[in-house]
């Protein structure tokens, strides 16, 4: 044993570290050549010792920080790319302070799930920021305690950014996010005076151009279903549609303005009560319930050409099996809109100037086979 120890002193000490240097050149050769086969996960120690430079460094190139040059930082990011280094994602947010998670506030209800044009968007977005490495969040809420669900949410950070849907005319979601300072895209607009970054269609003109439409077949007796005015989509299309009748000369009839609930059994039933009318409008402009007001007309015999006009607003789902086309108001599908809300939500975390996120798609007339002269008829 003392022999042992001996010769163990005897070996200079710059040959052991020669040797210790050169078996850590083998493990790190050994552990990339490993890596590029996709036998062993890449952390960040190892993809820095593959490039020889700090992890310090190799994590600044990774999250795009400025002082790191051009030349270093596509060098990491080919690197990253060859060995499959994926972050972690823990250590990410320990050390970013983000979560790479961007949250929807949704009031769930039996009507809503089935949502198809919801699921559009939800799909844009989805798609548009994994492009970013981002994932999307839908957090679930009881529709009346919706504000209290945004405030854990913001309070636990466990998002980076909110998108607002359904936006309303007065809307207490968008005043809490600007208190609390909080990066959020609101998808419709508000009346804040604050700048905020927004996705919205050109709601008053949609509903313009329907009643024109309709007026210029001849129809005087136009009725509206819309969702409550609270929202701001139905208040700007209820605009809208009331400034066509007015420049036309014609009075508003409040009887034929309803509004409904926004499902499938209010725009049943705001239907039925019209048609049951004395004397029914012969035309009907349907912002929102569409499907749930075809089903009214077809439980009263309805075909096109034999009763009143009808005007949807975003047509129908293509889920939904129709012999005939629908006239409708037509908005980018739900898909692009998500897509557009993505782009919004990732210029927002990038700093750039909330006065100028701003995004307003106009809506058209696509001719269908539900709109014409009007017609006497009674049900």
């Amino acid at each position: 044993m003392k022999k042992f120890f001996q010769r163990q002193d005897e070996v200079p000490w710059k040959s052991l570290n020669l040797a210790h240097s050169a078996d850590r050149r083998m493990s790190v050769d050994q552990r990339q050549e490993q890596a590029e086969e996709g036998h062993m996960k890449v952390n960040l120690k190892m993809l820095s010792e593959s490039l020889g430079l700090s992890q310090t460094t190799v994590s600044r190139a990774l999250n795009g920080y400025s002082e790191v040059s051009e030349r270093t930082r596509q060098r990491v990011m080919e690197a990253a790319e060859r060995l499959g280094y994926q972050p972690n994602s823990q250590a990410r947010q320990l050390a970013t302070g983000r979560t790479d998670t961007i949250g929807i506030v949704f009031p769930f209800s039996v009507s809503t799930i089935g949502d198809i044009r919801f699921g559009e968007v939800v799909s844009g977005i989805t798609e548009r920021l994994a492009e970013h490495n981002l994932d999307l969040l839908i957090h679930s809420a009881r529709p009346d305690a919706e504000l209290e669900t945004y405030r854990r949410l913001i309070d636990s950070r466990r998002v980076d950014a909110l998108i607002v849907t359904r936006t309303r005319v007065d809307d207490p979601r968008i005043g809490l996010l600007q208190e609390r300072n909080f990066p959020f895209v609101a998808y419709g607009r508000t009346q804040s005076r604050i700048p905020y970054a927004w996705f919205d269609f050109d709601n008053e003109t949609g509903g313009r151009l329907a009643a024109e439409r309709l007026l210029a077949l001849g129809h005087r007796r136009i009725a509206l279903v819309h969702a409550p005015l609270e929202m701001n989509f139905a208040m700007q299309r209820h605009a809208g549609f009331v400034a066509a009748l007015c420049a036309a000369g014609i009075e508003p009839d409040p009887e034929l303005i309803v509004e409904a609930p926004a499902d499938r059994t209010g725009g049943y039933q705001a239907v039925r009560k019209l048609l049951a009318m004395q004397q029914p409008p012969t035309a009907l402009l349907v912002d929102n319930n569409a499907i749930g007001a075809l089903r009214a007309l077809g439980d009263c015999g309805w075909k096109p050409g034999s009763g009143p006009s009808l005007i949807v607003y975003d047509s129908i789902p293509f889920e939904i099996p129709l012999t005939y086309k629908v006239t409708s108001v037509m908005q980018p599908t739900g898909e692009s809109t998500g897509q557009a809300l993505a782009d919004l939500v990732v210029d927002v975390l990038a700093g750039k100037p909330l006065d100028q996120l701003h995004q307003l798609k106009v809506p058209y007339i696509d001719p269908g086979e539900t709109d014409g002269p009007p017609i006497v008829f009674g049900y």
